[in-house]
């Protein structure tokens, strides 16, 4: 399902926050050079994503929406067999991100962001269902060494020194990642022979 037309982050990672207090797994994303749109739910049919929309609009949370077909999806446009074709969709999606302020915990720049929730949004733009938490994507994924990491693939790292993952980022090949580095940043590219994210790597997961 997706909603709104924002020309404010904030505006759209309010709605976002709205709808996800109602467990609906909602996460914004920059639609065209300073619009942002929400997208919510994963409904096993169109005519339930309907329902819950037309409930929704009744109650004044979302006006006007539109309904993603599964076709839309990069998952399911690329051939049969065509791993690296989707491999490179998702790091273009990541690198749309680059330079917004991606907000996810809270409605605004005082109360957040969350590597996690960006790495979810990138995910399921492009038709997988990518859990919300880091923790929950370390679990979901299948171990992959550092010499072996392909162009999509998630690294994660404890950066609060707890021996726990704590930030993730999206591979997007020749030794680098795009994150969402903490409050007051944006979204960016990194290294992982950077000291400080070398010294806190803890592994990577492929989902492909």
């Amino acid at each position: 399902m997706q909603v709104g037309a924002f020309a404010q982050v904030e505006n759209a990672a309010r709605l976002a926050n709205r709808l996800n207090r109602d467990n609906l797994d909602a996460y914004y994303f920059l639609y065209k050079q300073g619009l942002y749109k929400v997208r919510f739910g994963n409904f096993p049919t169109r005519e339930l994503a309907a329902r819950e929309a037309e409930v929704l609009k009744a109650m004044g949370v979302i006006g006007p929406y539109y309904i993603v077909r599964p076709e839309e999806y990069a998952i399911a446009k690329r051939p049969y067999g065509d791993e690296p074709l989707f491999r490179d969709e998702i790091v273009r999606t990541a690198r749309d991100f680059i330079g917004v302020p991606y907000q996810w915990g809270g409605s605004s720049a005082e109360q957040g962001f969350d590597c996690s929730g960006l790495a979810m949004a990138i995910y399921r733009l492009n038709g997988l269902n990518l859990p919300r938490t880091s923790d929950q994507q370390y679990g979901a994924g299948t171990s992959v060494s550092r010499g072996d990491l392909a162009k999509g693939d998630l690294v994660f790292f404890d950066t609060r020194g707890r021996g726990r993952i704590s930030h993730v980022g999206i591979y997007a090949g020749q030794g680098q990642f795009i994150h969402a580095p903490r409050t007051g940043k944006t979204v960016r590219t990194s290294s992982l022979s950077d000291i400080y994210y070398k010294n806190r790597y803890i592994g990577a997961r492929t989902y492909l």
